[in-house]
């Protein structure tokens, strides 16, 4: 069984026991996490639910960590003028152990 999830604008495809890094969100490590944004759950025997056939079903999981991306550098020039620009960038993520799918 594996199910369609939304956070933070992104689409993720989870399984129970999956461990997901979404955007940051709020909580300490081992805190309980609900994924209200279900967008489609498909069974072992290959059913598939989608739109209002979900209904109110839930994604559970369990915060494990939080941290920071790798840094991406981004740079900006205009040629001819003598101008550059380099900064970095880290993005803050949050780990989620993917639990219980449907509650």
């Amino acid at each position: 069984m594996h199910a369609i999830i939304e956070s933070g604008g992104k689409q993720y495809r989870v399984a129970p026991g999956d461990v997901i890094r979404v955007p940051k969100m709020a909580g300490e490590a081992g805190a309980e996490v609900e994924f209200s944004r279900v967008l489609a759950i498909v069974s072992d025997g290959g059913e598939l639910l989608a739109g209002a056939d979900v209904g109110e079903r839930k994604v559970k999981g369990t915060i494990t960590g939080n941290g920071r991306g790798k840094k991406i550098l981004v740079f900006k020039f205009k040629r001819k003028k003598q101008y550059k620009r380099s900064i970095g960038h880290r993005q803050d993520y949050t780990e989620v152990r993917v639990g219980e799918i449907g509650a």
